[in-house]
């Protein structure tokens, strides 16, 4: 509980053990739940995040938006806070992302990894990517944000019903940041954060992944303007009901 709100941790995760049982570890006392969505781990990413406290939901489909759209359907927090299960972003940071979330009355937070990354992170093609994608996101969306494939967000629950998010893949990083900052009832800023060298392989496919996320872009524009904005479809809208009292393993 943070003053007065409960917070809900959500991490995808796809044969992280090493990882997710660093996240554990120094999880801030003020988060009341973090959901580990295992992904078709074949290590013992389940088991170890169910005996460091987590609460462990399956999504069989793979995919990194497929993984976090099942993880909002089962937080219940009054805000969710989002990380990879690499270990790669700063637990300590959520007290006061959610200070800045709180004190400025924003409903949606990305995180800025691009000026504070320790040394190992990040490659001089990963860096190139990030800015395309970005500026080729201002260009179609009009707004711009430095680091448009952040996974760390911070935004309040009750935002997920006006979200239309799409993607099963990558993607969904930065369609969920289209979708929140395109929405003019919606308070949204981008703060900066510190950043770590992931812990195990990683699964990203630099080209793949990135001519995938360049194409998702164009056609999410074309979607908004054959169709308009819609909202999230019931299927996957995070569950109004408050927490259970007594977080069951899944």
């Amino acid at each position: 509980m943070y003053k007065g709100h409960r917070i809900s941790v959500v991490t995808p995760c796809y044969n992280e053990e090493a990882g997710v049982a660093i996240i554990l570890s120094d999880m801030p006392a003020c988060v009341d739940e973090v959901i580990v969505v295992d992904n078709n781990s074949t290590d013992r990413t389940a088991e170890v995040a169910r005996r460091l406290g987590a609460r462990v939901v399956v999504e069989a489909k793979q995919g990194y938006g497929a993984a976090y759209k099942t993880g909002f359907q089962h937080a219940t927090g009054d805000i969710i806070v989002t990380m990879d299960g690499d270990g790669t972003y700063p637990r300590g940071f959520i007290p006061l992302l959610l200070d800045v979330l709180l004190d400025e009355n924003l409903d949606f937070i990305t995180c800025d990894r691009t000026g504070h990354k320790s040394r190992g992170t990040g490659t001089p093609l990963r860096v190139f990517g990030n800015w395309l994608l970005g500026v080729v996101q201002a260009a179609l969306f009009w707004f711009y944000l430095k680091d448009s494939q952040s996974g760390m967000w911070v935004f309040r629950r009750d935002i997920l019903p006006l979200l239309d998010l799409t993607s099963d893949g990558m993607a969904l990083s930065e369609e969920l940041k289209i979708e929140a900052f395109t929405r003019k009832e919606l308070k949204c800023a981008e703060v900066p954060i510190y950043y770590r060298p992931r812990v195990g392989e990683s699964k990203l496919n630099l080209w793949r992944d990135g001519f995938q996320n360049l194409a998702f872009l164009f056609r999410k524009k074309a979607t908004h303007l054959l169709r308009g904005r819609k909202p999230a479809p019931a299927g996957w809208r995070a569950a109004p009901s408050p927490a259970p009292a007594n977080p069951a393993t899944e």
